[in-house]
């Protein structure tokens, strides 16, 4: 008896990164982060209309770096949308830092000498309520469009630049093929010197860091620099130590960047333990950054002469090398503006 030929095996669907799951398991809803912690009281307080311009999105590892029943925790400030956010304030504007007036072409910005920005995607694992870029029009400005063709060639045609930075949104967030197609055709830039990447995943979706973007960075042709963005101590934890070692492993250099926050890291201690703890992860303290007056962002300020005030007790205590710059960016100025 001949029998049948068995069925051909489909090939099971490959799996989503983990990283990516936990992206798409980030909390979404103000009040379910507030019923995680324990603080449903607060929903009052909880603006929709500012949810709905710039919808709340953060990943369930950094809910858990959160202090339950505080309702003060630095880390919930700095993402949960409140009825602040829309009281209107002068000064603040939609494009806070001359990103619109700096394009050279759709997703470059070239603001300082040698230096290439490219808004890479318009994507992020967090929504953080002080980002400058929370109004920017990334459907319009992203250099992915076109198969990254206009930026490369705008790079590759400007022997001036040496340094490209990766920004975004958070250019982490694109997967390791579409980083290292951005990478092969930036290679057509032979005066190309160096990679700066803005990311804040390595803090709050450490998943990120997986063995194919660690592959990707080890083989770039340049010497690579990520900053990473953390503005409290807590946000760093045994996870994310984990994933800045396994990166510089790689070779890569580490800085961190933060933002002087109201109600978040606005006293000497929070500033000693962020540089303190950052350091001790292997992350050098880079840019202490006073607010990008944003639309939205008002209720965070921390005035100009407070900032000194508490930039100077910090120099005080701390070594110089973990004293980060005190510095505002301030629309055509050739460089950040010291305070």
């Amino acid at each position: 008896m001949i029998t049948a030929a068995p069925e051909p095996r489909q090939p099971a669907p490959l799996a989503a990164p983990r990283w990516q799951q936990a992206w798409r398991d980030a909390v979404r809803d103000p009040r379910e982060l507030l019923s995680l912690l324990g603080l449903d009281a607060l929903a009052g307080r909880v603006s929709d209309e500012a949810a709905a311009q710039f919808p709340l999105r953060v990943p369930r590892g950094f809910v858990a770096r959160m202090r339950h029943g505080d309702p003060h925790d630095p880390l919930l400030r700095q993402v949960l949308p409140l009825d602040d956010e829309m009281q209107p304030a002068a000064g603040y504007d939609l494009d806070a830092v001359g990103d619109g007036a700096a394009r050279t072409g759709t997703g470059v910005i070239q603001k300082y000498r040698g230096r290439a920005l490219l808004v890479a995607t318009g994507s992020c694992a967090i929504n953080c309520r002080y980002c400058f870029r929370r109004h920017f029009p990334y459907s319009d400005e992203t250099a992915a469009r076109e198969g990254w063709r206009e930026a490369v060639d705008l790079i590759r045609d400007d022997s001036s630049v040496e340094e490209v930075l990766l920004s975004g949104g958070d250019p982490l967030s694109l997967s390791n093929t579409k980083l290292a197609e951005l990478t092969d055709a930036l290679v057509e830039a032979p005066h190309l010197r160096r990679l700066r990447i803005h990311s804040r995943l390595p803090v709050v979706l450490p998943e990120r860091i997986d063995d194919g973007l660690l592959a990707w960075l080890t083989g770039l042709p340049w010497p690579v620099t990520l900053v990473i963005h953390a503005n409290h101590a807590n946000e760093f934890d045994g996870t994310v130590d984990a994933v800045l070692g396994r990166l510089r492993g790689a070779g890569v250099h580490l800085l961190n960047q933060a933002v002087l926050l109201r109600g978040v890291n606005d006293d000497v201690d929070s500033l000693a333990a962020l540089s303190e703890r950052g350091f001790a992860a292997g992350v050098l303290p880079y840019y202490l950054h006073q607010l990008d007056r944003v639309a939205g962002a008002a209720h965070f300020e921390v005035d100009d002469a407070r900032a000194k005030v508490l930039h100077a007790a910090l120099a005080a205590r701390l070594s110089g090398y973990l004293v980060p710059r005190l510095v505002r960016e301030v629309a055509g100025d050739t460089g950040k503006r010291p305070l």
